[in-house]
């Protein structure tokens, strides 16, 4: 039963975005700011910028510290917790239970969500770098699953008009993998930093360090970013930013949206399905319940946006069930919910460094060097035992107090109080993001068996990296030692973690873009081939993975979507 209390007109827009995160916070602002009246639909609680209760909070203001008890881990978070760091006093808010919204795993996979107002782009790592040719041409030259329909000249002016409104800070590189941006003032690289990138310039002709490229504000253009503030190298950022200095939809996007006068946004709305019309092949709406009362309203748009997330989108997609389509809308390629694919990490190296002693840094910086990908690049550097490629996110710092902790039996008293005011010697690590090619076979599917709290379906996971990814993994942990070593670090050592999909919080596929309607879900302006008037422009559009974090590419595509699509709806061909 549908309890639109509201006559049909009263709940009909131009448009409706699903979902408020990093995609959807874009097509709220661009289709807002073009004119159409935007219904943007978030399934958790609003969350205003500012609103971040923990942000200003120290380790010492919990009672237990930071740490949350292993029984509410157990009970609420135990898969939120995979990542090693998410779940703390000061963060959990932003997680949901796994109680409240279970998956099934055939294989392992890590799903970290966080259902609000913003979604992950409070909590994301704001590393933002583009794609190349390199990425957009692969599948076609390898034969690897299908051809993306764009190259990055379709994309490049969008990545200048994404970067220039978020902010991101980063050093131009003149890399053809790793096409430069605009770029805010770079932070800076600190000693030992700079020792490593000095010994591989000294030491290997195709590799390189830059500082990451982070979407912080290091000098803010109020006529861009109105009042968004800088940085303030707190390294709190998981909390929410209450200056607004990095970019999130709470501070950037969503207010834009608002000022406009055309955006309406409503919180509590759990989309399950959309609304098709047989006489049209469109979607006319959305079936949505409310998170708070469990009442199943309706709401209708020209066009629609899914932004709920690589696996929320294709959920939705594959539970908007048709006689035409069986198998979900967007099935008829037999692709949907197929080439699930996230990047593959916590493989490296790291080592010490003798010498600067005296030398420390100033603040927390929120962001680490980055050593663009260097293997199967060109000839010169193409590897027998994988295709594609990785790059590095690292940092150095100093021992802290806490190396104290292993020396209780070591010394007592005054010494041991003198010694742990002492910063310990310098280190540095480099953690690997390896890209995972598009496999058929891992894939997503709805489970009817298992419900969420909302009574709805939920998803089985059956997804795995394979033998290629394994054997980039060996390089990417050799790689990083020979670097090292051949920089003077001293005691290096590599390692190799594990990773499985979803633990990068890098969702890609399942609804992929591609040239051929029988391949693909979308087509290159991220149009459902089987209802045009659907877009879909987050993780699930990925035809390949890059090892690029990918964001900044969602922010791209949403852009160029949305502008593509009010043309459409001007000329009535939506």
């Amino acid at each position: 039963m549908f309890f639109n209390s509201q006559g049909k007109a009263e709940v009909t827009y131009d448009a409706i975005v699903v979902g408020s995160g990093i995609s959807g916070g874009w097509a709220a602002k661009e289709l807002s700011e073009k004119g159409l009246k935007t219904l943007v639909l978030e399934r958790g609680r609003d969350v205003r910028h500012g609103e971040y209760p923990t942000a200003g909070n120290d380790p010492w203001d919990y009672e237990a510290g930071e740490r949350v008890p292993p029984e509410e881990v157990k009970k609420h978070y135990e898969k939120q917790d995979r990542t090693g760091y998410t779940v703390r006093q000061s963060n959990k808010h932003w997680f949901v239970k796994d109680d409240e919204h279970p998956y099934s795993e055939v294989k392992r996979f890590d799903w970290m969500r966080g259902y609000h107002t913003g979604g992950r782009s409070i909590m994301w790592g704001r590393q933002s770098y583009r794609l190349s040719d390199l990425d957009f041409e692969a599948n076609a030259k390898e034969g690897i699953a299908v051809d993306w329909p764009i190259r990055y000249a379709d994309l490049a002016p969008w990545y200048d008009y994404v970067e220039t409104f978020a902010g991101v800070s980063g050093q131009a590189e003149g890399l053809p993998q790793l096409p430069d941006g605009v770029f805010l003032p770079p932070m800076e690289l600190n000693c030992v930093e700079k020792e490593l990138k000095q010994g591989i310039a000294a030491n290997f002709d195709d590799r390189i360090l830059t500082i990451g490229r982070t979407a912080h504000l290091t000098e803010p253009n109020p006529e861009i970013h109105g009042t968004r503030g800088k940085c303030q190298f707190r390294n709190r950022c998981i909390r929410g930013c209450p200056f607004g200095a990095y970019f999130s939809s709470n501070a950037a996007t969503l207010p834009a949206a608002e000022a406009t006068g055309n955006m309406t946004l409503r919180p509590h709305s759990v989309v399950h399905s959309l609304i098709m019309d047989p006489a049209t092949g469109k979607a006319s709406g959305v079936r949505v319940i409310d998170g708070e009362t469990g009442e199943q309203h309706e709401f209708f748009a020209k066009i629609i946006f899914l932004n709920a997330s690589a696996l929320g989108s294709t959920f939705i997609l594959m539970n908007t069930v048709t006689d035409e389509f069986p198998d979900g809308l967007g099935s008829s390629s037999g692709q949907l919910g197929r080439n699930v694919m996230d990047h593959h990490f916590k493989v490296g190296a790291r080592g010490t460094w003798d010498g600067h002693e005296d030398m420390y840094y100033k603040g927390r910086r929120p962001n680490g060097f980055y050593i663009p990908r260097f293997r199967n690049i060109n000839a010169a550097t193409k590897r027998d035992d994988y295709l594609r490629g990785f790059g590095y996110q690292g940092g150095g710092s100093r021992e802290n107090w806490m190396r104290g902790v292993k020396e209780l039996d070591m010394t007592l008293g005054a010494e041991f109080k003198d010694a742990l005011v002492q910063p310990g010697p310098w280190q540095l690590g480099m953690n690997g993001f390896g890209e995972c090619l598009p496999y058929e076979d891992n894939r997503v599917y709805l489970n009817h068996d298992v419900k969420d709290i909302h009574g709805l379906p939920t998803l089985t996971m059956d997804a795995e990296f394979k033998d290629n990814e394994m054997a980039m993994r060996k390089d990417m942990a050799a790689s990083a030692a020979e670097m090292l070593e051949a920089a003077g670090f001293k005691d290096v050592e590599t390692y190799d973690d594990g990773s499985y999909p979803g633990l990068g919080i890098h969702e890609m596929g399942t609804a992929r873009m591609g040239r051929d309607r029988k391949t693909s879900v979308l087509n290159k302006w991220n149009q459902v081939w089987d209802a045009p008037n659907v877009f879909v422009t987050d993780g699930a559009a990925m035809t390949s993975a890059g090892c690029q974090n990918p964001s900044l590419t969602y922010m791209a595509l949403t852009a160029r979507a949305a502008d593509y699509a009010v043309q459409e709806l001007k000329k009535m061909n939506l």
